[in-house]
């Protein structure tokens, strides 16, 4: 019976230490795998820096190797010397020198999201999508990222040529000249009795922007504008809480916006305080495959709680948060640290925000085409309410003789580069606005309606 319990006890004491012992085994095993694996790049780190064919310093070496670890995860990670990390806190200031262009990087070559508003690419019709494939007839292939980017900035008033490839379109290039490039986070105006809003990008006074153009509106049409227009397209980003913030005008309540990390303790909600700075009216919210990241966050809030609809095309689907990580005298890294969910739960990453109603950009011109009408019968009857007046009024003349001229609605596919209206253009070329802008008002007529039939009933 002693043996017997002395045995049960002797093995309770080894697997206790066993369980005990198993983590730390493991950790010590993962230890000398990184310790291996350490060695290792010391040792190409000293066979590069000793026999490649020409001599590299120290520094490139390293930020190469930082570089191309943080870029191998996935595209938006990437390591910012110096120079880059002063050129970012410049340029969420809104102010940088460049053309004015949003990048990634997509099978080697540069990926345009956006071009930014009244900038060089902009002004040269450079489009989401576009495929960046030489830079003064160099190639790009073999670049990481950070180094094409430089190599597109310069000295102001310099001219450097891009290799364009576009879906449907032979190669082309472009021309652009190197400028200063200040960023208008928000621009406005007055379509009729609608509010319109562009928020070109999120930076530090985006907030402050569109609280600044919808008192303007309010005050330009007497307090009692039909609805709102917010122009998200070709939209690349930006500060997080500037998204929040925006969205937050416009929201009464409920979530806007979750981001979850790799540890459920780190997740974070943010949520919306009273006050809608629309006071309830009509909103709608245009985005297109230029839209992304900071633009998808405010597209998906309003879309979900239902306070905006949502037109136009799909989104980029850049559903991801970056934090910038100083390193101390030694520029700083941009690391992916979360994912972001829209207020029902959804992850927009690599899918993108589907609108409420699909409207691809298209041009529009004039179609020659008969039209004919009552009064251009023989004998028709005259209207008795036009204060008695028989004179018919007389049909347009033709045009060249093939009628009165029509509009026709052209495809954007099918529009060579630089037809299509760039969005916020005049509405009767900017073929998505101009249906955001004939869905508000058919909404404040059918509100109008409701409301005069309400008080009608209430009598």
């Amino acid at each position: 019976m002693n043996r017997a319990f002395l045995i049960a006890a002797s093995t309770t004491a080894l697997l206790a230490f066993q369980t005990v012992s198993a983590p730390a085994v493991a950790a010590n095993a993962n230890n000398a795998d990184t310790y291996r694996l350490l060695n290792l790049f010391g040792d190409v780190f000293e066979r590069v820096r000793s026999e490649y064919v020409e001599e590299v310093t120290d520094q490139e070496l390293i930020e190469a190797a930082i570089n191309g670890m943080l870029t191998s995860l996935d595209p938006h990670s990437s390591y910012l010397d110096t120079r880059g990390f002063r050129d970012m806190q410049v340029q969420t200031k809104g102010e940088f020198g460049g053309l004015g262009i949003e990048v990634s990087m997509e099978n080697g070559v540069v990926k345009v999201v956006s071009p930014i508003d009244d900038t060089p690419a902009f002004r040269a019709g450079i489009q989401p999508g576009d495929l960046i494939t030489h830079l003064d007839g160099e190639q790009i292939m073999g670049l990481t990222l950070s180094d094409a980017v430089e190599r597109m900035r310069g000295p102001v008033n310099t001219d450097i040529r891009l290799t364009i490839r576009r879906n449907g379109a032979e190669p082309f290039d472009v021309t652009l000249t190197r400028a200063i490039v200040r960023v208008q986070a928000v621009r406005h105006r007055v379509e009729g009795d609608i509010g319109y809003i562009r928020i070109n990008t999120f930076n530090e006074h985006t907030e402050q922007g569109v609280r600044a153009a919808i008192s303007d509106i309010r005050k330009q049409l007497n307090g009692k504008p039909a609805g709102y227009v917010l122009d998200l397209r070709n939209n690349p980003g930006g500060l997080l809480d500037q998204a929040i913030a925006v969205s937050d005008a416009f929201l009464e309540r409920g979530e806007i916006v979750s981001t979850r990390s790799r540890r459920e303790e780190d997740t974070q909600r943010f949520n919306a305080r009273p006050g809608d700075l629309a006071e309830g009216l009509p909103i709608v919210v245009l985005i297109n495959d230029g839209s992304a990241s900071a633009s998808e966050i405010v597209a998906g809030a309003l879309q979900d709680h239902r306070r905006a609809i949502v037109l136009g095309t799909k989104s980029f689907g850049k559903g991801s948060v970056q934090t910038i990580i100083p390193l101390p005298g030694q520029g700083a890294m941009r690391l992916t640290t979360a994912r972001y969910y829209t207020p029902s739960g959804r992850s927009i990453q690599a899918v993108g925000i589907e609108p409420d109603i699909l409207v691809q950009q298209a041009r529009i011109e004039t179609l020659a085409n008969d039209r004919r009408s009552e009064a251009d019968l023989r004998g028709a009857l005259m209207n008795e309410q036009n204060n008695g007046q028989t004179t018919v009024p007389p049909s347009p003349a033709p045009l060249q003789g093939e009628g009165e001229p029509q509009s026709q609605v052209v495809p954007e596919g099918e529009a060579t580069p630089g037809e299509v209206a760039r969005p916020g253009e005049d509405p009767s070329q900017d073929y998505q606005l101009a249906r955001a802008l004939d869905l508000l008002r058919g909404l404040a007529l059918y509100q109008g309606h409701v409301t005069t039939t309400q008080n009608q009933t209430q009598q």
